[in-house]
């Protein structure tokens, strides 16, 4: 099981740093890994003078998943748009044809003091939010920035999604809510956009071949207020590139902190990107405090969709439940009473409960 290591910017390497270690625990268990390291984003702007090299997509078509830190970071800001990290991250997206990001927004119940919501809100949180990650706004054309008849400058971006994007979205959705609650939730903005109008129509079509899942359409608004008033409503929610990117976000916070939310990126035949969703915090970078969880449990999510070892994401899993029981806090979760530990210390934590 060939694995693409890609540490990124940033905490990327930290955090990166105590994912491998795990793997390499597994390894050393008998599970066939195989690991290959590479640079993508800012460090790989810096070594090769693009932030997706040919040496890094060589990499990543060969491996079977990829396990991502995080790109990113303001020395970065000043370069044109096609050479800055976040560039490399979509490339790499798109070159995979990566079209489904799971991300999960689980509530750990020793962390439920740590949300900014009331404990009763969010207590048993547990939700999927499947975002469509290679077509809408994002990469719909014609875009870019245009002085208009009146010589007056404007931006411009396409939102745009055609009916096969909409439909192998879908099935993804459809098919987690089955393994679930059998509960799904599109969000959309049909009132006002007739790109997401049409998304609702072929989610209604779609639906048909799952009778057994309950499907709700949410407007996007109301959706991002819902996620607040009561979150624990949704099950598995279901929306396009740009809806998803906000509210995945805005539900990562009702769990405490974006350091513990794992991510999934996959191909039609679930080989994967998987990633914290947090950012590079170069704001912390270097300093050995940042929490690596979220890249450990994506590394659970990689065992579990990629290569089908169910047991093994569920030792991960269990391992991180472990030490948060056992109270180890990295600082971004740290309450008084419980072990504030570093990057390092939290991971030397995990690897003991494994």
């Amino acid at each position: 099981m060939k694995v693409l290591v890609l540490p990124g910017d940033g905490i990327g390497p930290e955090i990166v740093a105590q994912a491998v270690r795990v793997l390499e625990k597994l390894q050393a268990d008998g599970l066939p890994l195989e690991l290959q390291h590479a640079p993508l984003g800012g460090a790989a702007y810096d070594q090769y003078g693009s932030p997706y090299p040919d040496f890094t997509q060589k990499l990543a078509r060969e491996a079977d998943a990829i396990l991502l830190g995080a790109v990113g970071g303001p020395q970065y800001d000043t370069l044109d748009r096609p050479l800055r990290p976040e560039r490399g991250l979509l490339a790499i997206r798109k070159d995979l044809n990566l079209f489904g990001n799971l991300r999960p927004a689980i509530l750990y119940p020793e962390l439920a003091g740590a949300s900014s919501l009331k404990p009763e809100v969010v207590s048993g949180l547990d939700i999927m939010i499947v975002r469509e990650l290679t077509g809408d706004i994002y990469f719909g054309q014609p875009r870019g920035i245009r002085t208009n008849e009146a010589g007056e400058r404007e931006g411009f971006n396409t939102m745009l999604y055609s009916e096969s994007e909409i439909r192998r979205i879908a099935h993804v959705a459809f098919g987690i809510a089955m393994k679930r609650n059998k509960k799904l939730c599109s969000v959309d903005k049909a009132n006002v956009l007739e790109c997401t109008e049409f998304w609702k129509e072929i989610m209604i079509d779609v639906a048909k071949e799952y009778p057994e899942v309950e499907l709700t359409h949410m407007y996007v608004d109301n959706a991002a207020m819902q996620l607040v008033r009561a979150p624990k409503q949704f099950d598995v929610i279901v929306t396009g590139n740009i809806f998803g990117d906000i509210l995945s976000d805005e539900a990562s916070m009702l769990t405490g902190s974006i350091g513990m939310l794992p991510s999934a990126s996959l191909d039609q035949n679930n080989k994967g990107l998987y990633e914290p969703c947090h950012g590079s915090a170069p704001d912390i970078a270097g300093k050995n405090v940042a929490n690596p969880l979220a890249t450990i449990l994506s590394v659970a999510m990689m065992l579990r969709y990629s290569f089908a070892q169910e047991d093994a994401a569920q030792r991960v899993e269990n391992a991180v439940k472990k030490v948060l029981a056992q109270g180890f806090r990295t600082a971004d979760i740290y309450e008084p009473g419980t072990q504030k530990v570093s990057t390092t210390g939290m991971g030397d934590a995990v690897l003991a409960a494994l």
